[in-house]
């Protein structure tokens, strides 16, 4: 059996992505909470209740495995919500167990990545209208404004906001999200108004900390046509890239906002980003289909061949994160995975899919291609959106009834990544001796 390394670039950042409304718990002030109450909004409708039971200190526990198992660095949110449950009040102690939760991390040795926005905000905040209002930019601001200076000494790394893609597809075209809307003209102006809060946050930051560094995390979502020969096919793929992976960072540095066949522009004045943030997980093929007219006159359909989720929700296809790599590499800044992973309660599928997007990353890094850091979605499972608790993506399981954390083969699996800074072979054929001779060909 060969015995061989592949090693990541020195000070590479190895760690896992959580998002504030998912694991804390007992906030009745964002607008998720009331879209919980919905009849048939969450599937089951589940509820969050608990979730990983955060807001009543487990955060430690879980931040004493990160560190037991090696991990530098995690990414975070704030709440925006708890910060300003009213439009004129701030929440100062809500503040400082912020400050406390970033100074447990440190005390831990990983390195904060915080995300101001993600998915969830104030109620009072939706009720007026959301990302639609005029003025969204500018309460958005102000609470930036508030924040920073109060956190800025424990982070560095920060994303604005969180997937605004999928923010926009899920809760203004598909209505999976709250406001629930389809809405192509709404989506357009959401989209507008969320590059500018991305600009706005970019220099207030920088205002604040010289040394920051401020990127975006886009969801890339792989497409392929069906039918390489097929002309439609080829476009509708090419539509779909625009639209849904280069739409917002084209406002962001161009100042272009294309989308939906709409058009606008803001004025820029250069690079509005420091690093590019990826959040990848699969990529569909695309197909041209008269029968769908209804809606969006394609269909999309995992690659044939391809290992599904348990869920059916992702496909492992791996060539999809060199695409994602790729693709961030032409803005010509640094590159961080901020989210990877695959739904698997059983753990059964995750290890092969860490290890096949891991080594694609390497890839990628042994060519020079200035890739900081990967965060593996996620640390615990937690509550997922509308999708609930019917997905499983954490490293370790959890039992909701008695918030015990349940230990999976892939904690022993990152572990060794995470303190080795490689994928070896003695690694490969611990975890998934069948992808040996792929990666170490004798």
């Amino acid at each position: 059996m060969p015995s061989a390394s592949f090693h990541f670039p020195k000070g590479f950042l190895w760690g896992t992505a959580t998002s504030s409304y998912q694991v804390e718990g007992g906030n009745p002030l964002s607008n998720w909470s009331e879209w919980e109450k919905q009849a048939g909004k969450i599937i089951g409708n589940q509820k969050s209740d608990s979730a990983c039971d955060w807001w009543s200190g487990r955060w430690k526990e879980d931040f004493d495995r990160a560190q037991a198992t090696h991990q530098n660095t995690h990414r975070i949110s704030i709440e925006w919500s708890r910060i300003q449950p009213q439009a004129d009040r701030w929440n100062e102690a809500a503040i400082e167990y912020y400050r406390e939760i970033l100074r447990g991390m440190h005390e831990r040795g990983i390195l904060p990545m915080v995300c101001l926005f993600h998915f969830s905000e104030p109620l009072w905040f939706h009720a007026r209208g959301g990302w639609e209002m005029p003025d969204s930019v500018d309460f958005f601001l102000k609470f930036v404004e508030k924040i920073i200076p109060s956190i800025k000494d424990f982070c560095k790394y920060w994303i604005t906001i969180n997937e605004p893609n999928v923010y926009i597809y899920e809760g203004y075209l598909e209505g999976l999200f709250p406001p629930g809307k389809q809405d192509a003209q709404a989506a357009f102006l959401v989209l507008k108004n969320l590059v500018m809060a991305h600009i706005g946050c970019y220099h207030i930051i920088h205002r604040f900390q010289s040394e920051a560094r401020v990127g975006i995390a886009i969801n890339f979502r792989a497409f392929w046509p069906k039918f390489n020969k097929s002309p439609i096919d080829g476009l509708l793929a090419k539509l779909l890239h625009q639209n849904y992976n280069n739409s917002f960072l084209d406002g962001v540095n161009k100042g272009k906002i294309n989308f939906l066949l709409r058009h606008d522009r803001i004025t820029v004045q250069g690079i509005q980003n420091d690093f590019i943030g990826v959040n990848y997980y699969s990529g569909d093929v695309v197909n041209f289909s008269f029968s769908n007219y209804k809606k969006y006159f394609y269909n999309l359909e995992y690659p044939a061949g391809k290992e599904l989720s348990e869920n059916g929700f992702i496909a492992n296809v791996p060539e999809g994160m060199s695409m994602a790599i790729k693709w961030a590499a032409s803005f010509k800044q640094p590159i961080i995975i901020t989210e990877n992973g695959i739904e698997d309660s059983t753990d059964l599928q995750r290890p092969k899919y860490m290890l096949e997007h891991i080594h694609k990353i390497w890839r990628a890094a042994n060519l020079n291609i200035p890739i900081k850091g990967y965060y593996h979605w996620t640390l615990v499972d937690n509550f997922e959106w509308d999708r609930g608790w019917t997905q499983r993506f954490g490293l370790w399981g959890l039992n909701r009834e008695t918030q015990v954390r349940i230990h999976r083969k892939s904690v022993d699996l990152y572990a060794k990544i995470c303190q080795t800074n490689s994928i070896s072979s003695d690694i490969v054929q611990q975890f998934t001796p069948n992808l040996m001779t792929r990666f170490f060909p004798e």
